[in-house]
């Protein structure tokens, strides 16, 4: 026969191999939340999409149940649980116009370590005018071949092109909404894209706008737009660009299209305008 303490041990292993999750109970997980922006109109609801994610890749599992909450004004206005994925989906309605940040931090929670992150959140009426802005036509370096077509690979050194801050800020001032556009190369969190861009844009002082990740597809740009007018957003219709793919995602929908700074000939897609450099794309729209 088995004695008691032979028998308590295995008892104690069995009930570990049945709940992995008690080997961390004395200790937290450290974890980092990343948030999407979000646009919507004054008074119509707003869906903010969260993703929590584990520092400690063992524990990645563990992410999926936890409460988190949506602050806007430092007030908790919504709070959603973590799927199985670690995303969590809030809905806000705000009645106010205006772009401001939102921040989504963990709930009191006996597992994961307090943690936040901000996004920002794009309220505006749907008369208003809206650019929409490749981040490759800002930034001065060209765009490597190995890339996906839409947007660029980010990198912290890369510094804006001359006179695309002024001349952004000159039309975003008093008329112009702006929506930023990257795509997100395959094996890279769309999340974590957002947030490189952000930092970026925050970092050279560009004007705060909506950044819109996309997945590595040559159609998806040209989707999004046909989301977008069929939500309402009839007054996205001018694009700046660099690539050819972005500037013919608003050609084949007989929208109007900006190509800076001024390509290789024969790389210009017909009916697109061309602005030697950022200083003449006022003159274009």
């Amino acid at each position: 026969m088995m004695s008691k303490p032979r028998k308590a041990c295995l008892s104690l292993f069995l009930l570990i191999i049945a709940s992995p999750s008690l080997l961390f109970a004395a200790e937290k997980s450290s974890a980092a939340i990343l948030v999407r922006d979000t646009l919507t109109a004054p008074g119509q609801p707003a869906k903010v999409e969260a993703k929590l994610i584990s520092k400690r890749l063992m524990l990645i599992a563990a992410l999926g149940g936890e409460l988190l909450e949506l602050l806007v004004d430092e007030k908790v206005v919504a709070t959603a649980m973590t799927g199985g994925d670690g995303r969590a989906f809030f809905t806000y309605t705000p009645k106010a116009q205006g772009l401001a940040p939102v921040k989504v931090r963990v709930g009191n929670s006996p597992r994961v370590d307090q943690a936040e992150g901000q996004a920002n959140l794009a309220v505006w009426e749907r008369r208003q005018p809206i650019l929409v802005i490749e981040l490759s036509s800002l930034i001065e370096e060209p765009i490597p071949s190995r890339v996906s077509p839409i947007g660029i690979a980010l990198e912290s050194e890369r510094k804006p092109m001359a006179e695309a801050l002024d001349e952004l800020e000159k039309l975003t001032q008093f008329y112009y909404r702006v929506i930023y556009v990257v795509s997100s190369p395959v094996g890279v969190d769309g999340f974590q894209k957002s947030a490189e861009v952000r930092d970026w844009l925050k970092r050279h002082k560009f004007p705060t706008g909506y950044v819109l990740t996309l997945p590595a597809d040559t159609n998806a740009l040209g989707a999004k737009i046909d989301e977008l007018h069929a939500a309402g957003w009839k007054t996205v219709k001018i694009g700046i660009g660099r690539s050819k793919a972005f500037v013919e995602a608003f050609l084949q929908r007989r929208l109007e299209a900006i190509i800076v700074p001024e390509p290789t000939k024969g790389d210009v897609p017909r009916k697109a305008k061309v602005a030697k450099d950022w200083k003449d794309v006022r003159r274009k729209l």
